[in-house]
């Protein structure tokens, strides 16, 4: 699909006789609403609309351009840390892994520590870490800086840490308390899908040997 920069600001074909600053307003109502759609001013205005924004970045990438600002590393994210944010974050690292088997990977602009389910992840700041904790219940505590409903079951709390000596109780027990829910809710979820599902009657089971019989039987000509 194609659209000129005429059809674009809502006038007829621009005239050779309009003057330089009424050609410079037009324009700059074309980048106005190539701003405001997503689209690049200069492929609009050619109408070029091969390509797209990506939603997470906001980056315009050319059609064809390999683009992925979502997949990073643990090292991204944390390298540039100040020196307390970097000793508060290898200690909560630390304290997250003697808790046992686990897995921990870094997604878009977080670190997530999971098990069957991410039990809590981490926001590198600038100024702080934004700990993301989820339980089974809401906490009131002045460390918890705000708490969502994330399902029926779990509630997550937002932490932030500036220091090594704030990755202590409480919120080492929290973390704790995390991950051991978040077996245990894995667990509930399982055996809740079990006995949802419906075993075959005495009926039903003599329903499908004669379907089955009857699927056998040659039909008489």
């Amino acid at each position: 699909m194609r659209l000129n920069a005429a059809r674009t600001v809502g006038v007829t074909s621009p005239s050779h006789s309009r003057s330089g600053s009424e050609r410079n307003r037009l324009f700059r109502r074309l980048i106005s609403v190539s701003h405001h759609s997503g689209l690049d001013p200069l492929h609009r205005y050619n109408g070029n609309m091969a390509g797209r924004k990506c939603y997470h970045c906001k980056q315009w990438v050319e059609e064809g351009q390999e683009h992925d600002c979502w997949t990073t590393t643990e090292t991204a994210l944390t390298q540039g840390l100040s020196e307390d944010l970097q000793d508060a974050w290898e200690r909560l690292r630390g304290t997250a892994v003697s808790f046992g088997g686990q897995r921990i990977y870094a997604s878009h602009k977080s670190v997530m520590f999971s098990r069957k389910s991410c039990y809590f992840f981490v926001r590198p700041k600038r100024k702080f870490l934004e700990v993301c904790v989820f339980l089974g219940r809401t906490l009131k505590a002045p460390q918890v800086r705000r708490v969502d409903r994330a399902s029926k079951s779990k509630v997550v709390h937002v932490i932030q840490i500036r220091h090594r000596d704030e990755v202590e109780a409480p919120i080492t027990d929290w973390l704790r308390e995390a991950y051991a829910l978040s077996d245990r809710l894995s667990s509930n979820a399982d055996t809740i899908r079990a006995k949802s599902t419906p075993k075959p009657t005495k009926q039903n089971k003599t329903k499908i040997v004669r379907k089955s019989v009857a699927a056998r039987k040659p039909r008489q000509r």
